[in-house]
C-alpha cells in the first residue's frame, strides 16, 4: 500500500521531531493500515527465512520490523492522551482491537516462535554479548507469556480475549475523560470567600477555557484539591468531592462498572489459558516481587503503622471541626480542609505562603539543574511546532554529545486525560547507528491567566521532578537494542528512577537556589524553607492509607477468582482493612485508570511502594557521603540505573549501584511512620 503523508514519510525535521504542523488526524488511519501491512510483511519474511536462525536474522531483524508502525503509534497515542478529540477517540476505539490482533498474530506465529525458541535453547553456544543474551531471553519470555506455546482453540481464544481487553481498556479511559470534561461547578462571587488568589485565578482561567466567564471548579486535580483545602463552604466541598470520586460510576454510557467486571473475568481467563492460577500470579511472575504473597507482605508492613497514624490524625482533625461547631463525623471532604488548618497551627505552614516561591519555570530550571549537577546534562530550548501550543521542547546535551529531546506539556485542559506521565516519541538504540530518544512529560497543573506566573504546590513540584526522573531514564539510556532501552524494565523497578529524583527537590541545596518569589525573585526565606522541610512528612498517615487501600484492592481483584461484583469486592477489602472512615481510596475502581485503562499497572499498583523501598535506600547512598551530588555515587547511579535500561536483571542493577538490596525500614523512616 503506497501512502504519502507527513506522518508516514521520513521526517527531516530538526532532531527528527514529528512534523506536527503537517500532521492531520485523517492521515492516521491509512498510515496505520500501511504500517501494519509493512510490519506484517517484515515479520512473515523473518518467520519464513530459509536460513537457520541467528541472532542477527531473527532477533535483530525483529528489532527493525515494526519501525514505521512504532513511529506512527507513538505520535497517535501521545495525542490521544495529551490532546485528544472526538475524531481521535473514534479512531482509537477502532484501532485498539486491530493493533491487538496484529500483536497476537506476531506472538502466535509458530514459525517465528520456533526460530526464537531454537536460539533460546542453544543460547550458551552462540557467543552472544551479555546484552544480546538478555535481549534473547526477554524476547523468548515475551512470546511464551503471549501464548506462543498454546495450541488450537486455546490460541484462538487468547487472541479473542486480548482483543476484547484492548477495546475495554480504551472504553474505560475514554469514559473517565468524558466524565471529567462534562462536570463543572460554577461559583458565585460570595463562594470565593477565603480562597487564595492563585486558586481564584486558576478557576477563572478554567472557566475561560470552557467558553464562559466567572469561576468554575472542574475535576482537574490541580483545581479540586486546593478547593477542598481552602473552601469554607462545607456543602460545596461535599458536592465537588462526590463528583470527583464518582467518575466512571455515574450511570449511563460512561459508567465503567460493567467494563471492570468483564475486564477482571477476561484477565482471569487469560491467566488460566497460560497455566497460572490467577492473573496476579501471571502478572507478577516476571516482576521483582514475583508472588502476590510478597506484595501483600510489603503492603501490610506499611499498612499497620500508617492506619495507626491516620486514626490519630483524624482525632486531631475532629477536634478542629468541633471548634467550628460541627458535631457530625469527620467526612472525606473535611480532611484536606482541616488538615490545612492543622498544618498551619503545628508547622506554621500555609500553601498560599509557599506557592509564590514554586513558580513553574523556576521548578523546571531546578529539575534541569539537578540533572546537570548529577549527570552533566545541559538543556537548550528548541523553537519547533509541537502537538499543542502550551508544550515546550529542549535539546539535551552532555558536553558536545546530543542526548535527545525533552518535551514538557504542563497545563490541564479538557482534551488531556488526568494525571501525570512520561512517554516518548522515539526510543534510544545503537543497532543501526546512534538513535537518540525524544521524551515527553505530561502534567495537569492549573494554568494561570495570560501574563501571570504559574504557581505550583509543593506536591505539584514533586510531580514535576517525578516525571522528569522518568524522562531521564529515557534520555540517558545507553544500550544497543531498543527492546531494553530506557523504561523497558520490570514494573516494580520502573518507578525507582522517578521516585528517587524527587528527593533532590527536598534538599536545601536545590530550594535555596531555585525557590524564588515569582514576582520579586527573592529567595524563599530561610525560616519558611526550614518550616517546609520540617513538614515534608506531614499527613503521611492519610497519603499512605489512601495509596495502600488502592494497591490492596488491585491485588485482591487479581489474586483469586474474578469477583462477580467488583464494587462489592472493593467494599469487602476496605471493610477487612478497617479503613479510617474519612479516607477513601486514592483511585476508586470505576476511575482506577492505572489498572483498567490498560494492562500496565494491573495487579501492579503496589509497584510505587516496592520502588520506594529502593529509592529511600538509594538516596541514603548520597546522604552517607555528606554530599547529595557526590560524583562517584552519581556515576554509579547513571551507569547502573538511569543508563542501563533493562540490560540486566533489575536486582543485579540495584546491587551494582548500592552493593546490596534494601529492607522496608528505610521506607518507614522516609515516611515518618517508624514511631506511629
Amino acid at each position: 500500500m503506497a501512502v504519502t503523508s507527513a506522518l508516514f514519510d521520513e521526517w527531516t525535521t530538526p532532531f527528527g521531531l514529528p512534523p506536527f504542523a503537517e500532521i492531520e488526524v485523517e492521515q492516521f488511519a491509512p498510515a496505520f493500515d500501511a504500517a501494519m501491512t509493512e510490519a506484517r510483511t517484515n515479520i512473515d519474511a523473518i518467520a519464513g527465512n530459509a536460513e537457520p536462525p541467528t541472532f542477527a536474522n531473527t532477533i535483530e531483524a525483529m528489532e527493525r520490523a515494526e519501525h514505521r508502525l512504532d513511529r506512527v503509534a507513538s505520535v497517535f497515542f501521545n495525542l490521544a492522551g495529551a490532546n485528544t478529540s472526538d475524531a481521535i477517540e473514534a479512531l482509537q476505539r477502532d484501532l485498539s482491537p486491530k493493533l491487538s490482533a496484529h500483536s497476537s498474530a506476531t506472538m502466535m506465529n509458530a514459525a517465528l516462535f520456533a526460530r526464537v525458541d531454537a536460539l533460546f535453547e542453544k543460547r550458551a553456544e552462540l557467543s552472544l554479548t551479555a546484552e544480546q543474551r538478555r535481549v534473547l531471553e526477554l524476547y523468548h519470555r515475551m512470546f511464551v507469556r503471549a501464548g506462543a506455546r498454546l495450541q488450537g482453540g486455546d490460541r484462538e481464544r487468547l487472541t479473542e480475549v486480548l482483543s476484547r481487553l484492548a477495546s475495554l481498556g480504551t472504553a474505560f479511559s475514554q469514559n473517565v475523560l468524558a466524565d471529567e470534561k462534562s462536570w463543572e461547578m460554577a461559583l458565585a462571587p460570595e463562594d470565593l470567600d477565603g480562597l487564595p488568589d492563585f486558586l481564584i485565578a486558576a478557576m477563572a482561567e478554567a472557566a475561560s477555557e470552557r467558553g464562559h466567564g466567572g469561576h468554575v471548579v472542574t475535576l482537574s486535580r490541580s483545581l479540586i484539591v486546593p478547593f477542598l483545602q481552602f473552601s469554607r463552604r462545607r456543602d460545596l466541598r461535599e458536592r465537588a468531592f462526590r463528583a470527583w470520586v464518582a467518575r466512571g460510576a455515574n450511570g449511563g454510557a460512561t459508567d465503567n462498572r460493567e467494563i471492570v467486571a468483564e475486564t477482571l473475568r477476561l484477565r482471569e481467563e487469560r491467566a488460566r489459558l497460560l497455566g497460572y492460577p490467577s492473573f496476579s500470579a501471571f502478572k507478577l511472575d516476571n516482576e521483582m516481587a514475583k508472588t502476590p504473597d510478597a506484595v501483600r507482605a510489603l503492603l501490610m508492613a506499611v499498612w499497620t503503622p500508617a492506619r495507626a497514624r491516620a486514626l490519630s490524625d483524624a482525632a486531631r482533625l475532629e477536634e478542629l471541626m468541633r471548634g467550628d461547631g460541627i458535631n457530625g463525623a469527620l467526612e472525606p471532604w473535611d480532611w484536606r480542609f482541616y488538615s490545612a488548618i492543622r498544618q498551619k497551627l503545628e508547622h506554621d505552614l500555609d500553601e498560599a505562603e509557599v506557592k509564590p516561591y514554586l513558580e513553574l519555570n523556576h521548578m523546571i530550571a531546578a529539575a534541569f539543574d539537578v540533572a546537570g549537577r548529577l549527570f552533566g546534562l545541559d538543556f537548550r530550548p528548541i523553537a519547533a511546532p509541537l502537538h499543542h501550543p502550551d508544550a515546550r521542547a529542549w535539546e539535551v546535551r552532555r558536553g558536545e554529545r546530543h542526548m535527545g529531546v525533552f518535551i514538557g506539556d504542563y497545563f490541564a485542559r479538557p482534551s488531556k486525560r488526568s494525571g501525570a506521565w512520561c512517554s516518548n516519541f522515539r526510543i534510544q538504540s545503537k543497532l543501526d547507528g546512534e538513535t537518540r530518544p525524544i521524551a515527553i512529560n505530561v502534567c495537569n497543573f492549573a494554568k494561570a491567566p495570560e501574563g501571570e506566573p504559574c504557581l505550583l504546590t509543593f506536591d505539584d513540584a514533586r510531580t514535576l521532578f517525578h516525571e522528569f526522573g522518568h524522562a531521564l531514564h529515557v534520555l540517558m539510556s545507553d544500550v544497543t537494542y531498543g527492546f531494553i532501552a530506557g523504561t523497558s524494565v520490570a514494573r516494580d523497578f520502573v518507578e525507582l528512577p522517578s521516585q528517587l529524583y524527587e528527593h533532590w527537590l527536598s534538599t536545601p541545596e536545590v530550594l535555596e537556589a531555585h525557590a524564588r518569589h515569582a514576582e520579586t525573585g527573592v529567595p524563599m526565606p530561610r525560616d519558611l524553607l526550614d518550616r517546609l522541610l520540617a513538614a515534608r512528612n506531614y499527613d503521611q498517615g492519610f497519603s499512605t492509607v489512601e495509596y495502600v487501600t488502592s494497591a490492596l484492592v488491585d491485588l485482591d481483584f487479581h489474586a483469586g477468582a474474578a469477583p462477580a461484583d467488583p464494587m462489592a469486592a472493593q467494599a469487602a477489602t476496605l471493610a477487612r482493612l478497617d479503613v479510617p472512615p474519612a479516607i477513601v481510596m486514592r483511585h476508586a475502581t470505576p476511575h482506577f485508570a492505572h489498572v483498567f485503562s490498560g494492562d500496565g499497572y494491573s495487579s501492579g499498583y503496589y509497584s510505587y511502594m516496592w520502588s520506594e523501598v529502593m529509592d529511600a535506600d538509594a538516596f541514603s547512598a548520597f546522604r552517607e557521603t555528606g554530599d547529595v551530588f557526590d560524583p562517584a555515587t552519581a556515576r554509579r547511579l547513571a551507569d547502573n540505573i538511569y543508563g542501563a535500561g533493562g540490560s540486566r536483571d533489575e536486582a543485579d542493577l540495584y546491587v551494582a549501584f548500592r552493593g546490596r538490596m534494601p529492607g522496608v525500614e528505610a521506607l518507614l523512616e522516609q515516611r515518618g511512620l517508624t514511631a506511629a
